[in-house]
């Protein structure tokens, strides 16, 4: 009985060497020689990105990409020289995809947007913008999503596709910048002085450009007041210091000049009647 079975075990392994042995041979082959190829084509990849001046997170993601198409590739190319079925791995891993894109459709969406931000940049790291409903200075553009600091110091991690989805202001993208201010006086304040004032005040600020021309013009006869523009071009980042700091001068200088910067008002007439009339 065990020189029955030892040699039935024996024919069994030569049965299945002579059957097998080259497939199997062949398909480690496949997977050794594959998996070589692939690192070196993930390297080819990453490189050609790298020159192309890509961005790093969009490089480390098409690099993984690549990677996990060609190892995948492989192994069906492995399965097949054994003699596998691979038509029905193929079916089932499209099916797969196909289920997990419905289900991460938000995802997948943050995901192509964040492929069009890294790729056409429409700001960069530092960049104050007003996007995805929100506004501050980019920290970090990843896949999924991008974090932006607020000027009061507050993180916040905006959707890619919320983004995208809107109008992008990038208040950082120029280097200059004009900044729009309305000023109003009494309609018996003197309009000539008034925009002399207004015109020194701003030609003695060495942080206001000369070119272009700061603008100061009468631009409307309000109800209650006769209203300035004054719009000085500046560094995009002396911004806010001109704005705060023009704004200071044109009130102390306007009360020390005798111009008023009057209320909010309606004048109110009163008319008697006769009661006997």
């Amino acid at each position: 009985m065990d020189s029955f079975s030892i040699e039935d075990i024996g024919t069994l392994i030569a049965d299945i060497s002579a059957a097998y042995g080259l497939k199997i041979i062949g398909a480690i082959a496949i997977l050794v020689i594959g998996r070589m190829i692939a690192g070196i084509l993930t390297r080819v990849v990453a490189k050609l990105l790298k020159k192309s001046n890509t961005d790093e997170t969009l490089t480390k993601f098409f690099t993984r990409l690549t990677k996990i198409a060609l190892n995948t590739f492989i192994m069906l190319a492995a399965l097949g020289t054994l003699g596998v079925e691979t038509t029905s791995f193929v079916a089932i891993i499209g099916a797969a995809g196909l289920a997990v894109g419905f289900a991460l459709q938000g995802s997948l969406s943050n995901l192509a947007s964040g492929v069009m931000l890294i790729a056409f940049r429409p700001f960069k790291i530092g960049d104050f913008v007003e996007a995805g409903g929100t506004s501050g200075s980019i920290e970090a553009i990843q896949i999924f999503n991008t974090i932006m600091n607020t000027p009061d110091n507050k993180m916040v991690i905006v959707p890619n596709s919320n983004i995208t989805g809107g109008n992008i202001i990038n208040f950082s993208a120029r280097d200059t910048r004009r900044i729009d201010m309305v000023f109003g006086i009494g309609y018996d304040d003197d309009i000539r002085k008034a925009k002399d004032v207004l015109l020194r005040l701003a030609n003695e600020d060495d942080r206001i450009l000369k070119d272009p021309a700061t603008t100061v013009a009468v631009s409307e006869l309000a109800d209650s007041s006769v209203n300035f523009v004054v719009r000085p071009w500046v560094k995009t980042a002396d911004y806010w210091g001109v704005f705060f700091d023009l704004t200071e001068k044109v009130k102390l200088t306007f009360d020390a000049e005798g111009i008023s910067i009057p209320y909010p008002q309606q004048d109110v007439h009163m008319h008697q009647v006769d009661p006997n009339a």
